[in-house]
């Protein structure tokens, strides 16, 4: 049902310069918010209540979002989050407009923006195999990857600079006007639906969610991913909430440390998304999926390993981590070619569900050890932890599967 060779590209790209722009302005918010609520309240608590707040509804809503993609245009689907996420700032500029923002008001729109994410996320990647043909999914996955870390390097820097010279309510119109581009580029684009197995016209949502955990437990391969991928959030997550700590207090350093240590990991996602694009990854996927891993974990094991003087070296391991991250994504490309098309949003969605879920786990159990053992301890133990993960990936028979259906 993909689109032919003279037109696949221009839909795709088109569809990716969107969501560039939206990933941009959505990043100079989030940091913006964040500057907001470190000046306004100077809390550690607050700033970790928010980042819950954004992970949680994905998780929440992420099975019961994949059933409505499946039963709707993707391109509807796509248009309606982005419209939804655009009001949601919109009220809060308004707000902003007649009185100082109260917290609460932010928790909300990060809550809705959470919400309108959930619905989004799975409807592009079940839009993306209907547009590009399955010998260049993983290729595009590649793309995706080289966008995002753009944004993660212009949107700090654009960030400081606004939020310096503009009041809050302008940067908040300013990524409404990114989901409105972002909304126009979807609305021009022709992205087929696929028509519905009967059995889904006439079951429920609930028995919808259950199809899409059902259709991965059929195939050994994509069931062992999904675990693998939730075992693996459930110690990189907590990793990279840990990054201004180990540079401030471990390393010595001040927030100009931290943010070059950002930095560094986004050039590095910037270089993976590169490679990616051009070399494609390995024939053998869960050879690229087990590098990346791998790379991650004695990245962040030899970063806690570092004396506190070695500040440079772990900007050097930060780049490397930022290099695996995109090959991580090659999962996607896999889910996409072998998911029927008609099941994708659901299967998608329970991805993200699984990886939110593992993110507070891991806050949770990471924060009060990391504080009591030191968190340079803390990276050894989580690096340890992801290099027996890369080590499941390429010994777990069922993982095999995945390279038998190419």
């Amino acid at each position: 049902m993909t689109q032919n060779n003279n037109s696949w590209r221009k839909t795709y790209f088109t569809l990716l310069a969107g969501q560039a722009i939206s990933f941009i302005s959505s990043g100079i918010l989030q940091m913006a918010i964040i500057f907001y609520l470190v000046a306004k309240t100077n809390s550690a608590i607050i700033l970790t209540a928010a980042t819950l707040i954004g992970f949680l509804p994905q998780a929440c809503l992420g099975p019961f979002a994949g059933a409505f993609v499946d039963r709707h245009s993707r391109k509807s689907v796509m248009i309606g989050a982005d419209l939804i996420i655009a009001a949601a700032g919109g009220i809060l500029a308004l707000v902003a407009f007649y009185m100082e923002l109260p917290v609460w008001s932010i928790m909300v729109v990060l809550l809705i923006r959470s919400a309108g994410t959930a619905f989004h996320s799975p409807a592009f990647s079940a839009a993306t195999p209907m547009i590009v043909p399955k010998e260049e999914l993983t290729k595009c996955a590649g793309y995706t990857s080289t966008m995002q870390a753009v944004s993660a390097i212009i949107s700090p820097a654009a960030a400081a600079f606004l939020y310096a010279v503009w009041p809050l309510n302008a940067i908040i119109l300013l990524d409404i006007v990114g989901a409105i581009l972002a909304c126009v580029t979807v609305a021009i684009s022709s992205i087929p639906t696929p028509e519905l197995c009967p059995e889904t016209k006439r079951q429920q949502f609930l028995q919808d969610m259950k199809e899409g955990y059902v259709v991965l437990k059929q195939n050994r391969g994509l069931f062992a991913l999904l675990w693998i991928g939730v075992i693996y959030m459930f110690f990189y997550m907590p990793i990279s909430t840990l990054f201004p700590l180990i540079c401030m207090s471990y390393f010595k350093g001040t927030p100009a440390h931290a943010s070059a240590a950002e930095i560094a990991f986004a050039v590095g996602m910037l270089l993976g998304g590169v490679i990616l694009s051009i070399w494609g990854g390995f024939k053998k996927r869960r050879y690229t999926i087990g590098l990346s891993v791998l790379l991650m974990g004695v990245s962040n094991m030899l970063s806690g390993l570092l004396p506190p003087d070695a500040f440079l070296v772990f900007v050097v391991c930060c780049t490397v981590m930022g290099i695996s991250a995109p090959f991580y994504g090659v999962q996607n490309a896999i889910f996409q070619e072998t998911v029927k098309p008609e099941y994708l949003g659901r299967v998608f969605s329970l991805l993200t569900s699984a990886a939110s879920l593992a993110m507070p786990f891991g806050l949770v159990i990471s924060g009060p050890l990391a504080e009591r053992l030191g968190v340079e301890k803390w990276f050894v133990i989580c690096g340890i932890g992801i290099i027996i993960v890369a080590l499941a990936v390429f010994l777990l028979p069922g993982l095999r599967e995945i390279d038998n259906t190419q």
